[in-house]
């Protein structure tokens, strides 16, 4: 009998895991791809068998035969086990080796996965390069925008944002130069500055302080509890609002009561500043200090800033004349204007540091300049002669139905401006809005309006003509009542036959005829030279702005009609300015002083600033300025025929001989661009005294509608103005009065 499993070589050699060798050897072999070889357990199974069998039979019951076969069997056993041994010892050694081809074959097996790997990933690396460059550059980018950023603010910005840093945190203080006074010829005030100031504020900052301050005193006094926001934020903004009206209309009721300012102040004005989205405004300017830092005292948020204000004491006194400045205090009209550069001083300023709320920081105040207040100027101008001239002008105007007037009156040596007037000026201290509206301006007519300027401008012919040596004052000439120039007809206001007139009646009569045939002698080119000497056509130089050159047709552009007009004061425009400095040249021995109106000027450490010295021309001779001064005494003079008289007569000064010429310019008619019939220039200049000239006036008329002679001559309306401008002169002045002058001849019979 075989014992159990004796067979199976898997129950007798196991190793030491557990598993038959031959399992594993044919799994290695499995492994390394080698056929599985036949089995040999069946002839070993056979030779066991028998073995088994013959040693489980009785002893006793054996035969020598059986002995012998058991030895012969014991031998094949022993040599079968002995074979199995050996195979079993084989079996072991060439499992040992196949185990070791195992391992050996692991590491060639794992290298090999390795390799793909490897070449996986070589083959993966361009691709992993590619991106790898992407983010790099990315990144590069990035890096060169922020340094490029960072370079830009530091290099280009930096200065900028370094400035604005230093200028939140420092504070130029500037302070403000006084501008010069004006002053008259006698040192009356014209002009002055007077130290005040504006009450300001900054209303959005006012009002979050108010809002705060109302706030924590309602919470204080429990007002706010029990309140949900929207409810306390209405209770805040009605206690706000009643505060500004509060402000709005007591800081009126103060000024008005103390009469702290010529401002006009208004209490919705002031409201809708204190409720503006600004960080400054001004709520009052002009303002008493006194007052107003009373009132800055009173009113959370006001301040009272330093400002100046320009005084005007004497009204629309010489307001023409001086003009005003703006509301920073530049000059805008006048002298003020043409004068701002000698009245406006240098501010001066320094540099200091604040904090966060806009308080100076003690100590820190640095780079200051003082400031350099503005020169004092003293004018030419006569304060009493004008408030005169201004008074007696306005009266011409009214009393004759005049749209307006003008006057000017010259020094008759020097050529300074004594008195410059028109009418419709306006009164700095008032409503200038309303005063506007009534047609009133700060236009200084007398330099900035020309017009024509009618017979006043017959001087030039007289003067041309005696300094030519191409008439006398004696000399008779038959004037008919017109003439034929160049196909134009002129004829004389008066209707007459020929007349035997006078060359001084010819002027004193103001005939246009017997003018023409004078200026006839003279010819176009000398009567042109004269009219450039007496400085028409150009400015005066009279030191004030927008002035006017006139109208003076050039000599090449005449016409066959221009001569027949300019003699007699048409067909060319003078300002009444350029009139009064025709006449001047005439009582200064023939010399024409330029105008001016500046006397003086002094700086601000009282030292005197040199000037130019007026330019002069000699335009005629002394000899023929006394000579025409004296013809044109006969305007004043009664004609002893009895024919004419003078256009002036009735208006002289007792005890003081009188020279000048009326004028009377036809205006153009816009609609029909002819002389008009019944609208006038009406213009007289003359001199006074006669024998020892002092004074000249020149004054203008437009449109006066009563005061005129019967041939529209204004002997009835600017003489008159005349004479009472010189007489009010000779009186105040003291001048001694003439010697009985000569009486003329106008008409020779």
């Amino acid at each position: 009998m075989t014992p159990p499993h004796s067979g199976d070589p898997r129950r007798r050699r196991r190793n030491e895991d557990g598993e038959t060798p031959r399992h594993n050897e044919g799994r290695q072999e499995s492994r390394s791809g080698r056929g599985r070889r036949p089995s040999s357990h069946a002839s070993r199974d056979w030779s066991t068998n028998d073995a088994d069998q013959y040693r489980a039979g009785s002893s006793r019951s054996r035969t020598p035969s059986d002995r012998e076969k058991m030895r012969a069997g014991d031998r094949r056993v022993g040599a079968g086990r002995a074979a199995s041994q050996r195979t079993t010892s084989q079996r072991a050694a060439q499992q040992q080796a196949a185990a070791k081809r195992t391992e050996a074959a692991r590491p060639a097996v794992a290298g090999q996965g390795a390799k793909k790997a490897v070449k996986k990933v070589l083959a993966q690396q361009p691709m992993m390069a590619k991106r790898l460059n992407l983010i790099i550059s990315i990144l590069l980018i990035i890096t060169v925008v922020l340094v490029g950023r960072l370079a830009w603010v530091q290099v280009v910005w930096g200065p900028d944002l370094a400035a604005r840093a230093e200028a939140q945190r420092t504070r130029v203080y500037v302070e403000p130069a006084r501008r010069g006074e004006v002053v008259d010829r006698d040192g009356q005030r014209i002009a002055y500055t007077m130290a005040a100031r504006s009450l300001t504020v900054s209303p959005t900052r006012l009002r979050d302080e108010l809002r705060e301050q109302e706030e924590i005193e309602a919470s204080n006094e429990g007002e706010l509890s029990g309140m949900s926001e929207e409810e306390q934020n209405e209770f805040l903004d009605e206690r706000l609002t009643q505060r500004l009206e509060e402000m709005a209309e007591g800081i009126p009721d103060v000024i008005e009561e103390s009469g702290a300012s010529t401002t006009n102040v208004d209490s919705e004005q002031i409201m809708d500043k204190l409720r503006a989205d600004t960080q400054y405004e001004v709520l009052v300017r002009n303002v008493d200090p006194d007052i107003a830092v009373e009132i800055a005292n009173t009113y959370h948020g006001v301040a009272a800033d330093h400002q100046d204000i320009r005084q005007y004491p004497n009204g629309a006194i010489a307001e023409n004349i001086i003009g005003k400045v703006s509301m920073d205090g530049q000059g805008q009209f006048g002298f003020e204007a043409s004068g701002d550069s000698l009245l406006t001083g240098i501010d001066g300023r320094s540099t200091e540091d604040v904090s966060t709320d806009g308080q100076l920081i003690p100590g820190t105040v640095r780079d200051e300049v003082e400031a350099i207040d503005g020169s004092n100027v003293q004018l030419t101008l006569d304060l009493d002669l004008q408030t005169y001239v201004q008074q007696k002008l306005e009266q011409a105007v009214d009393n004759s139905g005049a749209k307006m007037g003008e006057a000017v009156v010259l020094d008759a040596v020097t050529g300074e401006v004594l008195s410059m007037a028109n009418t419709g000026t306006i009164d700095p201290n008032k409503d200038i809005e309303a005063q506007l509206a009534d047609g009133k301006d700060f236009e200084n007519r007398s330099i900035s309006h020309p017009y024509e300027p009618g017979s006043v401008a017959k001087v030039v012919t007289a003067a041309a003509a005696i300094e030519e040596g191409l008439t006398t004052p004696e000399e008779v000439h038959q004037v008919p009542g017109s003439i034929d120039v160049a196909g134009v007809t002129v004829a004389d206001a008066w209707q007459h036959g020929v007349e035997p007139y006078t060359t001084t009646g010819i002027f004193g009569k103001s005939s246009n005829v017997g003018t023409l045939q004078i200026a006839e002698r003279l010819g176009e080119e000398k009567f042109a030279e004269y009219l450039e000497k007496f400085g028409l056509g150009k400015t005066t130089g009279s030191e004030l702005p927008n002035e006017s050159s006139g109208l003076l047709p050039a000599l090449e552009q005449w016409s066959g009609g221009t001569f027949a007009n300019l003699p007699i004061g048409q067909g060319m425009s003078w300002t009444t300015l350029q009139m009064a400095s025709v006449y001047q040249a005439m009582a200064n021995e023939g010399e024409r002083v330029e105008p001016r109106i500046i006397d003086s000027i002094t700086d601000a450490d009282g030292k005197d600033i040199p000037q130019d010295e007026p330019g002069t021309t000699q335009v005629v001779s002394p000899e023929t300025a006394k000579t025409v001064t004296d013809m044109f005494r006969s305007t004043f003079q009664e004609d002893p025929a009895y024919v004419q008289n003078g256009t002036a007569m009735g208006n002289d000064i007792e005890g003081y001989q009188l020279s000048g010429k009326t004028g009377t310019a036809q205006k153009v008619n816009p609609e029909t661009g002819a002389y008009s019939e019944s609208a006038y220039w009406i213009t007289f200049a003359g001199i006074a005294p006669a024998d020892d000239p002092r004074f000249v006036v020149a004054i203008m008329l437009d449109e006066p509608q009563s005061g005129t002679n019967d041939d529209g001559s204004g002997g009835q309306s600017a003489a008159p103005l005349f004479s009472d401008i010189a007489s009010w002169l000779l009186n105040r002045d003291n001048i001694p009065t003439s010697p009985e002058g000569k009486r003329w001849v106008m008409t020779q019979y």
